[in-house]
């Protein structure tokens, strides 16, 4: 396939090129930053187009003739907490999706986030039950999350009046390239992130599967959230919920599962194929 993948020179972005292209693909790659130290910059499969993906004419053009789109473009976390995250990143999806609609590429995968929910960046950390799931209540208190939320409603928006679109919203959390990278010794600080992460490549593998998976297996709109299942730290899971969360309920069933963790990622699993691994 050739799969235009927006921010392929970010953090995220880089890995998830190296990926497609591991895999076979051909990467039209779009930033508005310029990078000639990434490891596909030579590859004769990958070429560089340096373009602002503000301006929807000029998002139009770079797509023509793509497959897919992986779209990674966007400011990774709230920054001053006003309003440029927020209001560049709802353009750049906005613009993103009218141009696959508008040139007929029907698979899209959004890089979401599960900061969607009330989690690191919010004033305070909220969760309603776990593990939590995509039918977990989205509840953001800060630019970027609400930006990443607004951009699941224009995903929402955009398959319903272009039905022949399918579009993944990947809700990734905290991209490193090993579970050590994770750890952090202050585990109070880190229960935003309910000590949680996903390995870079296992991420990436999210991201190629969302564009490539038969486009019978599902249609219209789907969030994943991509979690590992265990967690960045020493102490059992349920240890922490008790000390963190005491008053937040455990959905039945899952601690006799045996399932370690707070999120529940099968939906992945069940319509993607994904399965989290450590690569690294």
């Amino acid at each position: 396939m050739k799969i235009a993948i927006t921010g392929c020179n970010g953090g995220v972005g880089r890995r998830v090129v190296l990926w497609v292209l591991k895999e076979g693909h051909t990467v039209i790659g779009v930033d508005c930053v310029i990078a000639q130290d990434t490891d596909f910059f030579d590859n004769p499969a990958f070429s560089f187009h340096s373009v602002n993906l503000k301006d929807f004419d000029t998002t139009l053009k770079v797509f023509e003739g793509c497959d897919a789109i992986i779209q990674l473009a966007a400011f990774a976390q709230p920054m001053d907490y006003k309003t440029k995250v927020h209001n560049d990143n709802v353009v750049i999806t906005w613009n993103v999706l009218r141009a696959a609609a508008e040139l007929g590429i029907d698979r899209v995968a959004l890089a979401s986030s599960v900061n969607v929910l009330r989690g690191v960046y919010s004033t305070e950390p909220i969760f309603h039950y776990f593990p939590i799931d995509e039918n977990h209540p989205c509840e953001p208190d800060e630019p970027y999350g609400l930006s990443k939320l607004i951009a699941e409603m224009q995903a929402n928006t955009i398959v319903r009046r272009y039905p022949s679109m399918r579009v993944a919203s990947i809700r990734i959390h905290w991209f490193v390239p090993t579970r050590a990278r994770a750890y952090r010794q202050d585990y109070f600080r880190a229960r935003g992130d309910l000590w949680s992460y996903v390995q870079m490549d296992s991420a990436a593998d999210a991201f190629l599967r969302a564009v490539t998976v038969h486009m019978g297996h599902w249609t219209g709109h789907e969030t994943f959230f991509i979690a590992a299942p265990q967690l960045a730290a020493d102490e059992d899971w349920l240890e922490l919920k008790e000390k963190y969360f005491p008053d937040v309920p455990v959905k039945p069933g899952w601690v006799e599962s045996g399932t370690k963790g707070f999120f529940d990622c099968s939906k992945a699993e069940r319509l993607l194929g994904w399965v989290h691994t450590d690569y690294a």
